[in-house]
């Protein structure tokens, strides 16, 4: 069960469907004390918007820090083809009636983690943001709890058959938080893969009768049907929520600490996060990296953060 004190965070976030069901469950498990914006799976002024809409959705009372409009060297890329044009797939909610804290996201991950150590950085979106602020202050790396994130996977991808989405999309900035020294915790795709959402789930929400019932609900169905794993199961990974629910019940799941190099030039293989698994091998252990979850568990951990959500609890 979750601990009386709820661990602190900031998320990093590219609403993205599945962002904003971490969005959800981060608000139930965890203290939010900060989401940051980052361009991945649609543009910045998209991925803002989205999560301005969630947090005004669920009346979430921290701040919003927009943050990077595009990777550190590479051209944008993004994935509107799998959360829809706008990023929400087909959910249907009001035009944000705020703006962001700041268009700096960089500096308040660097003064918040100033202000308060030991906070979890939970970046689900491309690593942008984090890049930077390691960039900006390699002792980040010293104040934080972990940096806890949703990419990668170890032997598998899926925007390639070597690269997972939030890798490719700015491989040197993954680079740069993997050599960064900091604790560091890979959810990756091998992880991920095992948590199978859709319109199973989405019918249960839609029975709380409630806008985040129907909100989540539009979520998980979008989400079985153009992520399914397998044809006409309508059950697709959940992939983002993973990387919270490993901060607040890592009795759930299962890691080992790995060496993780990511692949900067290769023509088949750029993005990859490659992972040594020799364990006879004597060599630095930068990472640790994910396997095994308990799914029955962390899908019950989202239904329960949205029906709490929904009855106001």
């Amino acid at each position: 069960m979750a601990s009386e004190v709820k661990p602190k965070i900031i998320l990093d976030c590219d609403p993205g469907v599945d962002d904003a069901i971490a969005i959800i469950t981060a608000n139930r498990w965890s203290e939010i004390v900060g989401i940051t914006s980052v361009s991945g799976n649609v543009s910045i002024e998209h991925t803002t918007s989205n999560a301005l809409k969630m947090k005004s959705l669920l009346n979430i009372d921290a701040p919003l820090h927009s943050g990077a409009s595009r990777p550190i060297k590479a051209e944008p890329f993004h994935a509107s083809h799998v959360h829809g044009q706008t990023g929400l797939g087909n959910t249907d909610l009001p035009e944000p009636s705020h703006s962001p804290d700041s268009d700096d996201a960089v500096s308040f991950i660097l003064e918040k983690t100033r202000e308060e150590e030991g906070i979890h950085l939970v970046p689900i979106g491309p690593l942008t943001n984090i890049a930077l602020a390691i960039e900006a202050d390699p002792s980040l790396v010293d104040r934080v709890a972990s940096i806890t994130f949703m990419g990668g996977g170890a032997g598998v991808g899926n925007v390639t058959a070597a690269a997972e989405f939030n890798v490719f999309a700015d491989p040197e900035a993954a680079d740069l938080v993997f050599k960064s020294g900091a604790p560091l915790n890979m959810i990756g795709l091998n992880l991920t893969h095992q948590v199978l959402m859709g319109s199973e789930h989405a019918d249960y929400c839609y029975g709380l009768n409630t806008s985040i019932g129907k909100t989540a609900g539009d979520l998980l169905n979008f989400n079985g049907r153009t992520h399914g794993t397998d044809k006409g199961s309508n059950l697709g990974a959940m992939h983002d929520p993973c990387a919270v629910l490993a901060v607040t019940h890592p009795e759930l799941f299962v890691s080992k600490p790995r060496s993780v190099v990511v692949e900067l030039e290769g023509s088949h293989t750029r993005g990859q996060t490659l992972v040594d698994e020799r364990e006879w091998v004597e060599v630095e252990k930068n990472c640790n990296v994910f396997y095994e979850v308990d799914s029955k568990n962390v899908i019950e951990l989202i239904l329960q953060a949205i029906s709490e959500a929904s009855s106001g609890g």
